[in-house]
């Protein structure tokens, strides 16, 4: 077994990186190839058909049947001259993955043979079997009809030979299965309430629109050296092992020159991606070793998560080409910074971003301060429920670890804002503005200037800072979908301002100034949402005792911390903004719950295989050694000069044995805990219940089995360590 893991890791050292041919045109000449993008719209579609698809995409107009089969002929038209033979409807279930049932293009042409075809029908709509997929109880087993239907505002691509189709997933009785059907329902809800907000200061704003960029941060590892380490292929982490003498104290990977053969697969994987048309932007380094990150540039919310759901796929298929595997896993490696996906949210108009101050007029600098005290003001009421919606088994290892945002949601906003803000907050009324006459209105809020982004610095502790123009949420998970937490975020948002227009078009119709109204309204929400505000080290105990004192979530329970979904305000508002249902939430959790069980079930089954298999005979393999070796020495050199000369290997052997016991001890007490918690019906208490009483007792058997790891000798380790699993050039 030994001699194996040299092998393997001998053969990691010697792989060289695989050619990658680039196509000989500029990035511009190939982007979106195998997408059918407008330019394919206008090409494959007649004129009127392509008038009234693009009205759908760009007004949100209801998509006319009666289109279908031209559209659906159009796109089977280029799918084939590109060499496509079959199709699929695409969508995301709440496995935090992608589904997809591949048909080919072929029905019987009533003459004992086939004929390629593809309907209107097929394209709008399909039925997946809904009770296979995470469901939280909405369908049986014995009901199994649900529906995916076509999505037309995220464009259709090819992957191989198959054309993908975006779609939503519900259930036969309408409720969403998915994460697409939320966060489309969730962008609809917050473009209608900012525009009636961005009337007050632009009439001619017609709607609003939500951009998302993304970032996404990954580890690579050496596809042999993963085959290895079972925790590694059935979990996605290391459950075991000790730290690597070097990892990142040094920070020189961060930013460092890429190694050759990661670079490889970077150049494969953007231009693979950029010909399904994710705008790859940026790659680089991360802190640890064997991290790294891709960016592309920001895009409409929707489809920016289609994109990362299919980068993430696209990622692990280019990987394996390039004899690698891509860990998403939020904390792969103990000791060594997690992985996160950084979501920048930002809200734009058909005229401008509505979280940039050009700081030219009074109406822009009060446009400004409204967006961004209504934004405070939804991460404020809902801060709970933001971190529900971005915490699971995997993102609870890594978030408060000193590398990523704390488990407590607060907004870094900088000295500039931070002081614009107390300044209205404090200030006279009758010394903000006066209205002139002629001269029009004058604001008394000092100058913001055009380069808010470099007047704005970065808080790394910070889970929802203001960078600029817009917002990163920072506390979201690797692997997640980007949809969970803007279905919340987005949600609360527009309940704020929904709230804020009720409010201020009450103080008008008692007769106050609109300018006035909206003052008053900011000065009120400013004060409200000041505790949410925090510009200091969120790692730090004072910040978390600060925290409880100003009423924030605490709570560091991660199923616990699902409950967040279910408080009234949670409901209230979900129901109020048309995103999801009570029933909806109540299976959403169910499914949550289960997930986080399932979760930790497998690791601490992963566990006890390792520890009793693998760990176990291996230290007692050593130990055997050296108590031959202890005998031996007795033996030539008698009884009190070879006891004096074995001391070191017996304190080594009587260690191991107390530390195999405690391992045994340890597996056997897991098991138990393991048994008392599967006989709990209920989802929630058997998830809190894993998350008590079976986790911990993983964490006291990895500590004792990394003390083995450093006693043992190295030649009869079986599972790569952390030296060479991070270190692969």
């Amino acid at each position: 077994m030994a001699n194996l893991r040299f092998e393997v890791v001998a053969e990691a050292f010697k792989k060289r990186p695989v050619e990658v041919e680039a196509p000989k045109v500029r990035p511009s000449e190939y982007f979106a190839k195998y997408v059918f993008n407008r330019q394919k719209m206008y090409k494959y579609l007649p004129s009127d058909v392509y008038e009234k698809l693009i009205d759908v995409i760009d007004n949100g107009n209801r998509l006319d049947r009666s289109i279908a089969d031209a559209v659906a002929a159009g796109m089977k038209l280029w799918a084939e001259e590109n060499g496509v033979t079959h199709y699929t409807h695409w969508f995301q279930p709440l496995t935090e993955g992608t589904a997809e049932k591949h048909d080919a293009f072929v029905e019987h042409d009533g003459k004992g043979g086939m004929i390629e075809e593809f309907s209107g029908k097929l394209l709008v709509q399909q039925e997946p079997d809904a009770s296979s997929f995470p469901n939280g109880g909405i369908r049986n087993t014995f009901e199994a009809r649900g529906y995916s239907a076509w999505d037309p505002t995220s464009p259709v691509f090819i992957i191989d030979d198959t054309l993908c189709i975006p779609t939503i997933f519900i259930s036969y009785t309408g409720e969403a299965l998915d994460y697409k059907a939320p966060l489309l329902r969730s962008l609809h809800t917050l473009s209608e309430a900012a525009t009636e907000v961005c009337h007050y200061f632009y009439p001619q704003v017609k709607k609003v629109q939500t951009n998302l960029g993304w970032e996404q941060e990954y580890f690579l590892v050496d596809e042999s050296l993963y085959s290895a380490r079972p925790d590694l292929m059935l979990t996605g982490r290391t459950l075991m092992g000790h730290d690597s003498a070097k990892n990142q104290q040094m920070d020189d990977h961060y930013f460092g020159t890429i190694p050759e053969r990661v670079q490889a697969f970077m150049k494969d994987l953007e231009i693979q991606a950029l010909e399904l048309g994710i705008p790859c932007k940026t790659r680089h380094n991360e802190v640890a070793p064997n991290q790294f990150e891709l960016a592309p540039i920001f895009e409409e919310c929707n489809l920016a998560v289609d994109h990362n759901m299919l980068l993430m796929s696209l990622m692990k298929r280019v990987a394996h080409k390039h004899s690698f595997r891509v860990l998403l896993h939020e904390k792969p490696f103990a000791g060594v910074n997690g992985s996160g996906k950084h979501n920048n949210w930002s809200l734009c108009t058909d005229t401008g971003v509505l979280l940039h101050a050009a700081g030219k007029t009074p109406e822009d600098n009060l446009r400004f301060v409204v967006f961004i005290v209504e934004t405070l003001m939804g991460v404020y009421k809902h801060n709970g429920l933001l971190k529900a919606s971005i915490m699971s088994a995997t993102n609870a290892h890594r978030l408060g670890a000193n590398e990523a945002p704390p488990a407590i949601i607060s907004s870094f906003l900088g000295k500039q804002l931070t002081d614009l803000l107390d300044h209205i907050e404090k200030a006279d009324k009758e010394e903000l503005f006066a209205l002139a006459g002629k001269k029009g209105m004058e604001l008394d809020i000092p100058e913001i200037p055009e380069l808010m982004i470099d007047n704005t610095d970065r808080n790394r502790t910070s889970p929802f800072a203001f960078t600029g123009n817009r917002f990163e949420f920072r506390a979201v998970g690797s692997e997640a979908n980007c949809a969970s937490s803007l279905i919340v975020l987005n949600a609360a948002v527009a309940e704020a301002l929904e709230e804020f227009k009720t409010r201020v078009d009450a103080l008008i119709a008692k007769g106050e100034d609109q300018t006035s109204a909206i003052i008053d309204i900011v000065r009120e929400d400013i004060k409200t949402c000041k505790p949410i505000r925090f510009d200091g080290n969120g790692y730090s105990d004072e910040w978390k005792e600060e925290a409880q004192k100003r009423g924030l979530d605490c709570e560091a329970s991660c199923p616990v911390v699902f409950d967040r979904y279910l408080d009234k305000e949670s409901i209230e508002m979900f129901a109020k903004t048309n995103v999801m249902s009570e029933s909806e939430l109540k299976a959403r959790n169910e499914v949550k719950w289960e997930t986080y069980t399932k979760k930790i079930q497998i690791e601490a089954r992963v566990m006890g295989d390792l520890s009793m298999n693998h760990i176990i005979p291996v230290a007692t393999h050593y130990q055997s050694r050296l108590a031959k070796n202890v005998e031996g020495m007795i033996h030539i050199f008698g009884g009190e000069e070879g006891k004096k000369l074995t001391a070191r290997n017996v304190k080594i052997i009587r260690e191991i044995a107390e530390r195999t016991e405690a391992i045994e001890r340890g597996v056997e007490a897991l098991v138990d805990a393991r048994k008392v918690a599967n006989k709990i019906e209920s989802e929630r208490e058997k998830a809190v219940a894993y998350h008590d009483t079976v986790a911990p007792k993983m964490e006291e058997i990895r500590y004792q089995i990394d003390k083995l790891e450093l006693l043992v000798a190295d030649e009869l380790w079986t599972l790569p360590k952390y030296r060479e699993l991070l270190f692969i050039r």
